[in-house]
């Protein structure tokens, strides 16, 4: 009965894990999406130009980039 209880105990704990593990991998994208999206606004809004090209580019890019991390995380593993 103590053996049942202790490899319940243990799968809890392995599945907290990956559930934190996961969410921070989540913000992490998030976050570095925001900030792209953020600064190419920033940066279109300072030049003025008519079409928001350093909003695109620089979602296109903190898109790729979390992608990147993401997968070098996992991989890691």
């Amino acid at each position: 009965m103590l053996n049942l209880l202790e490899k319940k105990s243990e799968n809890t704990k392995k599945s907290l894990h990956s559930y934190a593990k996961y969410s921070s991998i989540a913000f992490q994208m998030l976050i570095i999406i925001i900030a792209g999206v953020v600064g190419g606004m920033y940066l279109d809004k300072w030049i003025a130009w008519k079409f928001p090209v350093f909003t695109v580019i620089l979602t296109v890019l903190s898109v790729v980039l979390s992608i990147y991390i993401v997968i070098k995380d996992i991989l890691k593993q």
